[in-house]
């Protein structure tokens, strides 16, 4: 088949499902609400797809540094810490 006989073809089916038939159908509010509600959940999927797959081991990627030293313990181990210490002692000697 011809290049040229092919963008014919093309053009003509595609005219035939772009110009509309007369159609004779309801489509309630249900079926608009439902189909909405489909575009948004494939949107959001996609976005936390996105998220999940590039953004994350990015961010760990980027977060590890060769050479940088390992914190001690964790933030509110140490704060527990640093209040026994600084506190008076409650016991009588």
């Amino acid at each position: 088949m011809r290049r040229r006989d092919f963008f014919v073809l093309a053009a003509a089916s595609s005219a035939f499902f772009i110009v509309p038939a007369t159609s004779f159908a309801y489509v309630g509010p249900g079926t608009g609400l439902s189909a909405i509600g489909t575009i948004l959940a494939l949107v959001a999927a996609v976005g936390l797809a996105l998220v999940g797959f590039v953004w994350y081991p990015l961010k760990r990627l980027l977060r590890k540094k060769p050479g940088a030293p390992a914190p001690a313990s964790s933030h509110a181990h140490g704060a527990a810490e640093e209040s026994t210490q600084d506190a008076p002692s409650s016991r009588k000697p």
